[in-house]
């Protein structure tokens, strides 16, 4: 575990000096910094959360295409929504748009064995509605969601949203602002807020403008992802296979597709995305087994590198963070996305709340609510996801006998299952308005 120490300074030592054009300055409500899927939910969510008096600027150096998302080269992954991020979607009127495309996931098989096992045993199966008869998890492709939210992001009344997409929308510096935060764009623009939303990712340029540090763990692995076509119908059903090199993950699509991610250990997956289109193909065949046939790689294929990363404080003066900026977990379990909304749907509360009671949305009191609403949990998941990466990414004896015996527990509980089932579908624990 590293722990990354927080930035050197505040951006005001090095902008306080830098002449500002009054023509170039815009004043909104509230910024939004990075436009891939968390900061177009988190705008969609703080305008329905406030109306269309609030006025919102997203911010992200991308270009957008017209049927919305950034422009990028074709994107393999999916994400696992969970029924709570369903919700969420349709509360903001994007889910009628995802769900044609999108796959429900109605059963899961787990298993754990060898990679050269010539029977990979299923030690773990259930049923994943939850108990209000709908399904615990879809699964969407990345650019369908983005497309969607786009669109819905396009449907708001004009200046609800003013979405600043180009090259020169790169941030270069935050300050205090005359009433609130001021944000300096690279080609001179400045936006003045009440409040900043960080939803810059990862390697977030405002968490680190802020002077946030994180907690930092490397896995050492890549996420490989992939898609691919079945010889037999996978009938809904999800597959992880536990393998020795990390999690091998199968996720239905419709029309008998499926989409693939799994985690190696940095040597072998390099090896592996460097291969052939013959030996990637047998390698991911080897991965699959037998159980639905013979498999076409028919996407493109990507790696990313894996890591957890925890911010020291989701919150500063005037400022938030939400998704990766704030929190970024292993994908063992399908949830990065599924926090990341719970983040945004969270914080569209906090501050609908204060703006309610007649407080500017970047009021302190409003901030550290969302930060004790959502920090536990995110760092708790992260843990856990965390751990069980650790313990399933290994062939000790010793432990993969443990594995067997707390699957095998769990397979045999009706009432385990359905509690792992409803925490999968996001619907336990305090929900946010918009999720519920």
């Amino acid at each position: 575990m590293t722990d990354l120490p927080a930035a050197a300074g505040p951006p005001s030592e090095y902008l306080s000096d830098r002449p500002v054009d009054p023509n170039a300055i815009g004043r909104v409500d509230a910024v939004i910094v990075g436009a891939g899927p968390t900061g177009q939910a988190m705008a969609l969510a703080l305008a329905a959360m406030l109306g269309n008096e609030v006025t919102i600027a997203l911010v992200d150096r991308a270009p957008v295409r017209p049927g919305g998302g950034s422009v990028a080269a074709v994107d393999p992954r999916v994400w696992a929504l969970s029924a709570a991020s369903v919700r969420f979607l349709d509360a903001l009127s994007v889910w009628p748009a995802v769900v044609t495309a999108a796959q429900p996931v109605t059963e899961i098989d787990i298993t754990d064995s060898r990679l050269d096992a010539g029977v990979r045993p299923v030690l773990l199966a259930y049923d994943n509605t939850t108990a209000e008869g709908e399904p615990a998890a879809w699964i969407v492709p990345n650019e369908v969601l983005r497309s969607a939210l786009g669109e819905a992001l396009a449907r708001r009344p004009p200046g609800v949203v003013t979405a600043w997409h180009d090259d020169d929308a790169a941030v270069a510096g935050l300050e205090k602002g005359p009433a609130g935060r001021r944000l300096h764009l690279a080609d001179g623009r400045v936006i003045d807020a009440d409040v900043v939303i960080a939803a810059d990712g990862r390697r977030s340029a405002i968490r680190t403008m802020a002077g946030i540090g994180t907690v930092r763990f490397d896995h050492d692995q890549l996420a490989l992802v992939t898609t691919v076509d079945l010889e037999r119908p996978h009938h809904g059903k999800a597959v992880q296979h536990f393998l020795p090199g990390g999690p091998f993950a199968i996720l239905p699509l419709p029309g008998d597709r499926a989409a693939i991610t799994w985690s190696e250990d940095r040597a072998t997956a390099e090896r592996i995305l460097a291969a052939d289109d013959g030996d990637f193909s047998a390698e991911v065949q080897r991965r699959f087994g037998g159980r639905l046939g013979r498999v076409t790689v028919t996407g493109p294929r990507a790696a990313f590198p894996l890591a957890t990363e925890i911010a020291r404080s989701f919150v500063a003066e005037r400022l938030a963070l939400v998704g990766d900026a704030a929190h970024g977990v292993h994908p063992i379990a399908g949830q990065g996305l599924n926090l990341a909304f719970r983040d945004c749907a969270a914080l569209a509360e906090c501050l609908a709340d204060a703006a309610q009671a007649g407080l500017s949305l970047g009021e302190s009191d409003a901030l550290e609510r969302y930060q004790r609403w959502r920090r536990f949990d995110a760092t708790l998941s992260a843990g856990t996801f965390q751990a069980l990466n650790r313990l399933f990414s290994n062939d000790v004896p010793l432990l993969r006998s443990a594995r067997e015996v707390g699957l095998g527990i769990v397979d045999r509980s009706a009432a385990l299952k359905r509690f792992f089932v409803r925490e999968a579908a996001g619907l336990s624990g305090d929900l946010p308005a918009l999720m519920r």
